[in-house]
């Protein structure tokens, strides 16, 4: 599999991403990317949808968090200013 190749950045800020590497990951148009950097790279990672049993289990694991911790329905947007504002610092 190709690893390496070069492409340019439009004066719209667009790039294309090489066949190859559309094909092998499987990049089709329309879908997202999401773009990471650490200051000095970029990283694009394809997108997916995330699957429902990993969603339910998700939320199956807040609910559990949120009985143990003693948080009522009542609680949650307090909890979501303060978690917010703690993220801003």
């Amino acid at each position: 599999m190709k690893t390496v190749d070069v492409t340019s950045v439009s004066s719209k800020g667009q790039v294309v991403i090489p066949r190859i590497f559309r094909k092998n990951l499987g990049i089709e148009t329309g879908d997202k990317l999401l773009v990471l950097s650490d200051g000095a790279n970029l990283l694009l990672k394809p997108m997916e949808e995330p699957r429902l049993d990993t969603f339910k289990r998700l939320i199956n694991e807040s609910r559990r968090y949120a009985k143990e911790a003693g948080l009522k329905r009542d609680d949650i947007p307090q909890v979501i200013r303060k978690v917010r504002n703690a993220n801003r610092s």
